[in-house]
């Protein structure tokens, strides 16, 4: 967005994105900022009154102002917007628009920096991409990470299972050679240990795990 600003001579720029989970009221992100509209970075926007619902209605650049009485409707305390330059950008399921603006000049910009914000707009779609792969990679390896650690435990928790398991059934024999304190103590320490194995699978990313 610095870039914007320095290569079209804007006052400001942005970037914008849909909110999956958004409401309309919280529909439009600002995920970018540069310039005088630096502080508005992660501010949300309506899906309507918006100069972003329209560029990506009509899928074209788009030549925008805004005027205070759009501020005052939304609360804002901001410069009125007298040039700009609007693009809509998406990848997948995702998609935003990306922006130039002026505070004080008429006619700003022209066709040399819709051309310029082009590219800014694909370099856009390019970044939104490269963070999901990103976020994929990282999930799978957490998956794999968990389902690694959820193995071992579950080797950990057969071995003083299979002991408690062998210890009832001498005891439901009669087979036991030890009395009955000694026989809760060697029950009462493969307990503990399933215990705090236990712990350990509770303790995993996304909840437990319910092993059949």
């Amino acid at each position: 967005m610095n870039a914007a600003v320095e290569l079209c001579g804007a006052d400001s720029s942005g970037i914008s994105i849909e909110r999956g989970d958004g409401s309309d009221a919280d529909f439009y992100q600002w995920v970018a900022t540069a310039g005088a509209y630096s502080g508005f970075l992660n501010a949300v926007l309506p899906r309507w009154p918006s100069a972003c619902g329209v560029c990506l209605e009509r899928g074209r650049p788009q030549l925008f102002r805004v005027t205070q009485r759009f501020f005052d409707l939304l609360g804002v305390v901001a410069p009125e917007v007298t040039d700009g330059i609007l693009l809509p950008w998406d990848e997948g399921e995702t998609r935003g628009t990306i922006f130039v603006m002026a505070h004080g000049r008429d006619e700003a910009f022209d066709a040399n920096d819709v051309r310029m914000m082009q590219v800014l707009a694909n370099f856009a779609a390019m970044g939104v991409r490269q963070q999901r792969q990103q976020r994929l990679l990282m999930d799978r390896a957490r998956a794999t990470a968990a389902a690694a650690m959820a193995n071992d435990l579950a080797h950990r928790i057969n071995n003083p299972l299979q002991s408690l398991t062998n210890v009832v059934y001498l005891a439901g024999q009669g087979l036991s050679s030890g009395d009955t304190k000694a026989l809760a103590g060697e029950m009462s320490e493969h307990l503990m240990r399933l215990s705090d194995v236990v712990k350990k699978l509770l303790a995993l990313p996304g909840g437990p795990i319910h092993l059949d």
